[in-house]
């Protein structure tokens, strides 16, 4: 047991383990493995947790051919499916020569053939063959101004889609005519199949309209002839007749693992959502100013709890992700109130472009940052707030957990 009022940093941190274990792919993905097939089994996929899914299907069915691409430095041992790490946010030609090595493996597959696509977050990066006409620097440069325009991720991905050769169900298309079951752990609000990793086994509704007048929208310029040549295949393809698809984890259930252990430790908890959107900083704002209207009236340790991805639009040239930005800014908006402490993460620690889940914020957090010579305010205006972090020991820093349910924030308020 960590006691909240004693040790309110160790007891957050240990609440954002918990909803990352609940979520490790060696538990989720053997309920949902059929019985081995007895024709050929292919295993494909990519994501942040798709090479641990590929370790979990291999404890399972024991040595699998197959590929799969994931993040750098999130490989996992297997003994027959290929782990190939790639670049992530920003794609890069690792992940393209695997991408098009994929469509190649499967391009041969029959009836009798079996298919387990593992899909998590991360994988629209990673899966990054280009539509005709398209080459891998017009993507990295879209990817990049997409990252720093503030969109969500539902609309970076459907723009993600129209521009490529393995998206927006091209990857299932690709393994017809073999019987395929895509196994998912979301990392989007709402855990929409057709939006995690840009949904590369599932039908797509959008028109390759839909993101041109996005990119408009976000004051991205691309010649229109570069989304002249989608191919995305629609929901009702008669091949997503021999395609199953399921989430498998999702991060409602991180969140109520946390929230459960939060109550079971004393706390009472605010669960505000899974799946919370918008400007880190304006966010960060709102819930604390809920947390200090809290504090006038609990009494016993309160814990306000969301989930969900927020964005940043960039203003400077920091690395500050999402996860840092809004701890930071709640610090700012709650300027050392006493007894509030903040965290918030990406479960699969990693912030943005930075190699930390996120932060923990404090009372004293504002005038330590002082003591050092750190404005908050001209860091968080730069978008910079890992520096600060890491100038007074605030940053989060798991390596990488395997697998990816989104956001985790939590706010702990003691009573006055």
């Amino acid at each position: 047991m960590i006691d909240p009022a004693n040790n309110p940093r160790s007891f957050l941190e240990h609440l954002f383990s918990t909803a990352v274990a609940v979520a490790d792919p060696m538990l989720v993905v053997p309920p949902h493995l059929p019985k081995r097939p007895k024709g050929r089994l292919l295993v494909i996929g990519a994501g942040k947790a798709s090479a641990r899914m590929a370790e979990a299907v291999e404890a399972y069915y024991g040595p699998c051919e197959g590929l799969v691409i994931t993040r750098y430095g999130f490989a996992r041992p297997c003994n027959g499916i290929e782990i190939v790490e790639a670049a992530h946010p920003v794609p890069d030609a690792a992940g393209e020569a695997a991408t098009i090595r994929m469509l190649e493996m499967v391009q041969d597959t029959t009836s009798e053939d079996t298919v387990i696509a593992l899909i998590s977050g991360g994988g629209s990066a990673l899966l990054c063959a280009a539509a005709a006409g398209v080459t891998l620097a017009d993507k990295i440069a879209l990817n990049q101004a997409l990252l720093a325009s503030g969109a969500p991720i539902g609309d970076m991905n459907i723009v993600r889609k129209h521009l490529s050769r393995v998206k927006g169900g091209q990857l299932a298309a690709a393994c017809a005519p073999a019987q395929m079951l895509s196994l998912l752990i979301s990392d989007v609000p709402g855990d929409d199949p057709a939006l995690i990793a840009s949904g590369p086994t599932v039908g797509e509704k959008s028109s390759a309209k839909d993101a041109i007048d996005i990119l408009k929208h976000y004051g991205i310029t691309v010649s229109e002839a570069m989304l002249s040549n989608s191919s995305v295949i629609p929901p009702d393809d008669p091949i997503f007749l021999r395609a199953e698809t399921r989430v498998i984890a999702a991060p409602v259930q991180s969140l109520e693992a946390a929230a459960a252990e939060a109550e079971a430790q004393g706390c009472k908890v605010h669960l505000l959502g899974d799946a919370l959107e918008g400007e880190a900083r304006v966010l960060a704002a709102h819930q604390a100013a809920e947390a200090l209207l809290l504090q006038s009236t609990i009494k016993r340790p309160t814990l306000l709890l969301s989930g969900g991805e927020c964005t940043v639009t960039r203003r400077g040239n920091g690395i500050g992700g999402p996860n840092a930005e809004f701890t930071l800014a709640a610090a700012l908006a709650l300027n050392g109130a006493a007894g509030i402490h903040i965290l918030a993460c990406d479960t699969d620690g990693v912030d943005g472009a930075a190699e930390v889940a996120g932060a923990y914020a404090g009372p004293d957090t504002l005038a330590q940052a002082s003591g050092k010579g750190v404005s908050a305010r001209e860091v968080l205006d730069r978008n910079d707030a890992h520096s600060l972090f890491g100038a007074i020991g605030g940053q989060i820093v798991p390596g990488p957990t395997l697998t990816n349910v989104n956001d985790f924030r939590a706010i702990l308020i003691l009573p006055k």
